[in-house]
């Protein structure tokens, strides 16, 4: 006769998930993006540095999971085109001033600038899934769709990266009046 089967030793995948998550926003916003490292996430998340290795094959691939997870699917919220545009922007500039979600998306932009496979990994697992529900909403080509993703996120990135805060709400707005009626 054969014993009852135990579950699997360890953390449930998605508890595991959460808490190297909350670990890597937080290393990143008390250690910058460069301080960051997978043995001080790991220690952060009270995790072995091999359990993050064997779900992440590096910094990058684990800040952009995470990253997906922070901000998460785009609203599409709005009565017209205008009204669409303008809450998405809100939306992705309430989460680049999330604490450590700002620092940790411009760190690894700037690491996949010499990085082909994370520039990979961003583009399918992280700006893709965007550019197809941007499409979806609102019916543009995806030259200017990317272009759209470049100048919001490009411009409150530099900010965040210029000053150290991100946007607040009145230069927000204030985008908002200069991008949508490109786009819009």
């Amino acid at each position: 006769m054969q014993p009852p089967s135990s579950p699997a030793a360890g953390r449930p995948r998605s508890d595991l998930n959460a808490t190297v998550f909350a670990a890597t926003l937080r290393t990143v916003r008390e250690q910058g993006y460069a301080g960051a490292t997978m043995d001080r996430i790991a220690a952060a998340a009270g995790a072995a540095k091999t359990t993050l290795y064997r779900r992440w094959p590096s910094k990058g691939a684990l800040i952009v999971d995470c990253l997906l997870d922070a901000i998460g699917p785009v609203p599409v919220e709005g009565a017209d085109r205008a009204a669409v545009l303008s809450s998405m922007i809100r939306w992705i500039a309430a989460k680049i001033g999330e604490p450590g979600v700002g620092a940790a998306f411009a760190g690894v932009f700037s690491e996949a600038v010499n990085d082909p496979a994370l520039r990979e990994i961003l583009s399918a697992r992280f700006q893709e899934p965007y550019r197809l529900t941007l499409r979806e909403a609102l019916g543009e080509p995806d030259e200017r769709l990317l272009l759209f993703i470049d100048v919001i996120t490009g411009t409150l990135l530099h900010r965040l990266g210029m000053t150290g805060e991100p946007m607040v709400d009145a230069d927000v707005e204030a985008l908002i009046a200069m991008v949508v009626p490109a786009f819009g």
